[in-house]
């Protein structure tokens, strides 16, 4: 199957669609519900799961079985399902679930749709504020409560000018988050704490730069195929393909996005 075909391409657009309608439904009959309850995935720390989480997921699945049913999946919450077709679904049903339980708008769905060269279309879907931006196939929009509009990444400026986000102060590993705080400095101004919606912003053309570590695959793809159709750059910290998560680098262009590699990949590959 060649996902070149425009006839495929409109078919997969529309499925992305429709997974993202029957998200939203199942996310939001949960949100800002009093006494949620979640499950922690870590024996140390926390890393919550809800039941949105898993209602959506199941939801998204049930129009790929009725759709795409010999595409290949893989979510956060049900793992990995083989297909045939060299096509394979990354499924994020709530990106931000800390976010989810403390009320806060900023979560999202998040969907891609992809070959063996990474993501080739990505949704970043925000149910309750009603934004979903789309990108991929020569498409780069968002509709929302400001109507609908192309998207377009911010043209390039000096580093000391730009608008850096991550979603933790800490980073990740020490080495990782001495790696942000030494370029943090050098930009105008760091912001915390947006999970996926930072990614949105850079293909919206508002800020600069996201940066963060220890992302899975179903994390980045669905944001990198929306700011790279805006004009943008999603890579690792050393300029390697991003798809399969780890360290980000997310930049409005290649401009700022050289400046901020030349720091961070300076740091250590492990630790």
């Amino acid at each position: 199957m060649s996902i070149e075909a425009p006839h495929i391409q409109h078919e997969l657009i529309a499925t992305a669609h429709a997974m993202a309608d029957v998200a939203r439904t199942a996310t939001l009959r949960h949100f800002r519900v009093p006494g949620l309850a979640a499950d922690n995935k870590l024996a140390e720390g926390f890393d919550p799961v809800t039941a949105a989480d898993r209602e959506a997921e199941a939801a998204m699945r049930d129009v790929l079985a009725e759709r795409r049913p010999d595409d290949a999946i893989l979510g956060e919450e049900f793992g990995s399902q083989p297909g045939t077709t060299g096509l394979t679904w990354v499924l994020d049903p709530v990106d931000g679930t800390r976010a989810f339980l403390s009320g806060t708008p900023t979560w999202g769905v998040l969907i891609a749709v992809g070959d063996e060269r990474g993501p080739r279309l990505g949704v970043i879907d925000q149910p309750f504020i009603g934004e979903r931006f789309i990108g991929g196939f020569g498409t780069a929009e968002v509709t929302g409560p400001q109507g609908h509009r192309r998207l377009a990444t911010r043209p390039p400026r000096p580093l000391e000018d730009a608008i850096l986000f991550t979603t933790f102060p800490e980073v990740g590993s020490i080495t990782e988050r001495e790696a942000f705080h030494t370029l943090a400095p050098r930009t105008k101004l760091t912001r915390y704490g947006l999970d996926c919606y930072a990614y949105a912003l850079v293909a919206a053309g508002q800020i600069d730069l996201v940066v963060e570590a220890g992302l899975a695959p179903y994390d980045i793809q669905g944001p990198m195929a929306v700011i790279e159709a805006a004009g943008g750059i999603v890579t690792g910290w050393r300029g390697q393909p991003a798809h399969n998560g780890g360290r980000i680098l997310a930049a409005a262009n290649a401009e700022i996005h050289a400046a901020a590699l030349e720091i961070l990949s300076a740091a250590p590959e492990n630790g």
